[in-house]
């Protein structure tokens, strides 16, 4: 198979990434949770994991990385963690459903309100952005990437545009890994992380990181290993977002992933920016598709046939030429009203850092022979 997927989960994982998760296993104890030295040693690389993102990100120090069990988590809890009744927030019609539904949940339970920045000629402008702050808006959520077309709002200008006062949170799940989200130096106040993508882990591994400026509460609540002795959460960071066992392999696999970012990250970019151009350039001579993205370091390619359904074709290809896509709507409906593509979808490939032209000619060949064979 050629898996063209990376955006949903990365197809494939670094070899270091296998050993650290088998490794985690030989040996299981709870970490954090006892005073006796195999909980101990797990404690320490769980928090070197947490330096480990705090300095990869520039962020504001390991107690203020706390671990989820993906991108959603950590999002519900920026969200939901720091709104109040009355509060106002603007985001953008590219954001997940991660982003849309909880404040549309925020919306129906809380009376919170919220503004959504429209497309402008196929990107976010800063300036439109910071239109919609009102006196009485607390957060700004933006996405890193569009998982529907790879757009990348400028967070640097975003944040220049929005008051002091504004929180800033930012999506990272396509982001992280492809592009250097730097937290202090774009001002971002809350980032979530996906491990399971452009971070090389395994699923069930992401995270939260904060800045001093905001005290999120927690959106789960149980045991967190210190101050058993009270019924409410912890006071402090990060055991007041964290309650029950934390997944120690899933860890050990975003610390080593990590790493691996840590070294490639601008190659990686440099190789996915060409990857994507080449499919964008081939579906330019192709007859019956429309594409719906730029070259960008994220991997991330949508297209759609004048004909042929995205998700039949995303179903052709896997069936028929053994290659991975995803057609549909990819949790992100506002960004296909926006595209003009609802309620159809489109078909999306997103490559790794590790493929290359070789995968982008097969799928090209393959759409090309679609075409032919539905003209």
């Amino acid at each position: 198979m050629i898996y063209l997927d990376n955006a949903a989960t990365g197809g494939e994982k670094p070899a270091s990434v296998v050993s650290a998760v088998l490794a985690s296993m030989q040996g299981c104890a709870n970490p954090g949770r006892s005073g006796h030295r195999r909980s101990v040693a797990l404690a320490e690389r769980v928090l070197a994991c947490r330096r480990l993102l705090s300095d990869l990100f520039d962020g504001y120090g390991f107690e203020r990385v706390a671990f989820t069990k993906n991108c959603t988590e950590a999002l519900n809890i920026a969200i939901l963690g720091t709104l109040r009744a009355g509060d106002h927030v603007v985001t953008t019609c590219l954001e997940h459903n991660s982003v849309l539904r909880p404040l549309e949940y925020a919306k129906k339970t809380r009376g919170v309100t919220y503004s959504v920045t429209p497309l402008v000629e196929g990107r976010i402008l800063p300036e439109t952005v910071a239109s919609l702050v009102r006196p009485e808006t607390k957060l700004c959520c933006v996405t890193s990437a569009s998982n529907v077309t790879g757009e990348m709002p400028d967070l640097f200008s975003i944040r220049a545009r929005l008051p002091e006062r504004v929180l800033f949170a930012v999506d990272g799940a396509q982001g992280a890994g492809h592009l250097p989200l730097k937290m202090r130096a774009a001002g971002i106040d809350l980032l979530a992380l996906a491990g399971h993508k452009g971070l090389n882990a395994i699923q069930g591994a992401g995270a939260l990181l904060f800045s001093e400026r905001v005290c999120p509460d927690p959106v789960l609540f149980g045991g967190t290993g210190s101050e058993s002795f009270s019924l409410d959460m912890p006071a402090f960071y990060p055991d007041r977002l964290e309650s029950g066992t934390l997944s120690y392999p899933a860890i050990c696999s975003l610390f080593e992933g990590a790493l691996t970012v840590q070294a490639r990250r601008s190659e990686g970019a440099r190789r996915l920016i060409a990857v994507t151009g080449a499919v964008l350039e081939g579906l330019g001579a192709l007859r019956g598709y429309k594409a719906y993205f730029s070259p960008n370091p994220c991997g991330i390619c949508a297209f759609a046939h004048a004909k042929i359904p995205s998700e039949e074709l995303a179903g052709i290809l896997s069936e028929e030429y053994d290659i991975a896509v995803r057609g549909g709507l990819h949790c992100a409906p506002l960004a296909h009203r926006a595209l003009g593509t609802f309620p159809e979808g489109l078909v999306r490939a997103s490559f790794a850092p590790t493929q290359g032209m070789q995968e982008a000619n097969t799928l090209l060949d393959a759409l090309r022979k679609i075409a032919r064979a539905r003209s």
